[in-house]
């Protein structure tokens, strides 16, 4: 028999071992990937906290994507996600840009070039949603810039370690082992040094977090005006709003309350951050045409005389029976007052408003100057407006969607034309006017409840604002309309509550439905239409289980 015992043996690993080691070399290029993200995303907050914290690369992006996305999309994501629309599309903005980062570590490994490209391409992305935003500033810029730069550098630094290790580096074959010696499998001779990436892999990703987390922390501290919110002392209201009716509500169990509490008050807008005003530092310009430009403070604002009202405001995208409408009492200046002090010329026909995030909402301004009571809002419930509520002043304007009538962190108002300017939501297709239609839901019993037979109490709301309600009507299984029992009447303004006791109901599945007529005899149009674009239509129905 021949000796091979001189030769030299090298053992190679088996198929299995092979496998796993190409899984934790992806692995490992993966985690440098997200590593990088991380350290992007960490240096992009601690700059934001210095600059502007709306320019924070994923802020600035998911405002562009707002802007950017069409009409069926947007109403897709109010009807499916309701108020938690901002945090899904966070979400899913976070998770894009995972995946993409991941992709940036894989091709890192292999080749340098391509996977700092990406990270360029983030911040390029990142610098170009930050400046196209209303009101930008070149310093918006610098949280993408140093986000892109921090994230390359650690991905290259990271993916150049692990190349090392994988010896895909370009580096000169190694010497053939003396006769006779055993090499040992190369995945278990780089665990060590691959292991000194992970580590530095996932210290990357902690420091990170940690700078992300400190740095929105700081901008939310700097931007903190709950001190101020607190300090605003609001004057007795030289008109103030009449007690509402003792008979408002029904007192029905499970019904809406009359009046909406300021942590249930709907919210439906575009900001994913919240537009932080100092009352000291806020002004109102008002210009365009008129004869005596104003500007006014905060303190400017409150010696006005104020007044109190109760109103219904509504949203343009709630569908019907939804949930995007309450009422409160505002308290705050007359709008009519201050345009007619400052002059309105002969041929203005809409009212601008412009909020701190550069939102524009167009009013008619036939609906402000009609003798409805328009106001600028520093108020609800007796409170200084909630920050996400518009603080320090919001524009209320009754009969109209919020859409043409509520500009929250108001600081403009400009006097123009129709054919001048299409403010936001016009240009992206809704009416101009945003006159409110009659709607009516159904609160008690909800869908699908099961109920016991004999006598079931119904009960609801209705609103036809700035017209008001003259009466609701209600049927069972397509039989015949019979009047619901109104609540007392507090104003045209705001909603009108019902209730109605359905007699005799026998087991089984019951439709029931409801309509509304407004006080000059106008019936609740029946056809289903979408909330796009000028507000949905429709009667109300639910459908319940009598045992």
């Amino acid at each position: 028999m021949e000796d091979v015992s001189d030769e030299t043996t090298t053992r190679p690993p088996g198929p299995d071992r092979q496998g796993a080691g190409r899984l934790v070399r992806w692995l490992s290029a993966v985690l440098c990937g997200l590593a990088g993200a991380a350290a992007a995303v960490g240096a992009g907050e601690a700059v934001a906290a210095v600059t502007r914290p709306a320019a924070a690369p994923v802020v600035a992006v998911g405002s562009a994507a707002i802007d950017l996305a069409p009409t069926a999309v947007k109403e897709y994501a109010v009807r499916t996600f309701g108020t938690g629309d901002k945090p899904v599309l966070l979400a899913g903005i976070y998770l894009t840009m995972l995946l993409l980062a991941a992709g940036a570590g894989l091709l890192a490994v292999r080749r340098r070039s391509h996977g700092t490209a990406l990270f360029g391409l983030f911040g390029a992305v990142g610098v170009w949603a930050a400046l196209t935003r209303p009101g930008s500033t070149l310093p918006d810029a610098l949280p993408s810039a140093v986000a892109a730069l921090v994230g390359a550098a650690a991905l290259d630094r990271l993916a150049g370690s692990l190349r090392r290790v994988d010896g895909t580096s370009r580096a000169a074959p190694p010497a053939a082992p003396p006769a006779g010696q055993v090499t040992a499998d190369p995945s278990v001779r780089s665990r060590p040094a691959r292991r000194t990436v992970l580590v530095a892999g996932g210290a990357t990703v902690t420091g990170a977090a940690l700078v992300g987390v400190g740095g929105r922390v700081l901008a939310d501290r700097r931007a903190d005006v709950g001190a101020a919110r607190a300090a605003v002392r609001l004057p007795a209201p030289a008109r103030p709003a009449p007690p509402l009716p003792r008979g408002s509500a029904p007192g029905v169990p499970g019904l809406t309350p009359f009046v909406t509490a300021n942590a249930d008050f709907y919210r439906v807008d575009t900001a994913l951050t919240l537009p932080r005003i100092d009352p000291r530092d806020w002004t109102l310009r008002v210009h365009g045409m008129v004869d005596r430009p104003l500007l006014l403070g905060f303190d400017d604002l409150l010696a006005l005389p104020l007044e109190e009202f109760d109103h219904t405001l509504s949203c343009v995208s709630n569908e019907v029976g939804g949930p995007y409408v309450g009422t409160t009492r505002w308290l705050g200046a007359s709008l009519p007052a201050l345009l007619r002090r400052a002059g309105v010329r002969s041929g203005a026909e809409q009212l601008i408003g412009r909020s701190k995030d550069g939102m524009t909402i167009g009013t008619p301004l036939e609906s402000v100057l009609d003798g409805r009571r328009g106001l600028l809002a520093v108020a609800m419930n007796g409170e200084a407006l909630p920050v996400e509520h518009g603080f320090p002043c919001r524009t209320v304007v009754p009969g109209l969607y919020g859409y043409t009538s509520a500009t929250k962190w108001l600081v403009d108002l400009e006097l123009t034309t129709f054919a001048a300017h299409d403010p936001y939501w016009v240009r992206r297709g809704w009416d101009r006017t945003g006159e409110v239609r009659t709607a009516s839901r159904i609160d008690v019993p909800l869908p699908f409840a099961r109920v016991p037979a004999g006598e079931v109490t119904l009960a609801g709301t209705a609103w036809a604002t700035h017209r008001g309600v003259g009466a609701v009507e209600v049927r069972v299984d397509g039989g015949p309309w019979q009047q619901a029992r109104l609540a007392e009447d507090a104003g045209p303004d705001v909603w009108r509550q019902w209730s109605h006791r359905w007699s005799g109901a026998t087991p089984g599945t019951h439709r029931i439905e409801v309509r509304a007529v407004d006080a000059a005899g106008a019936v609740q149009e029946e056809t289903r239409r979408p909330p796009y674009p000028s507000g949905s239509t429709g009667w109300h129905s639910t459908v319940v289980t009598v045992t």
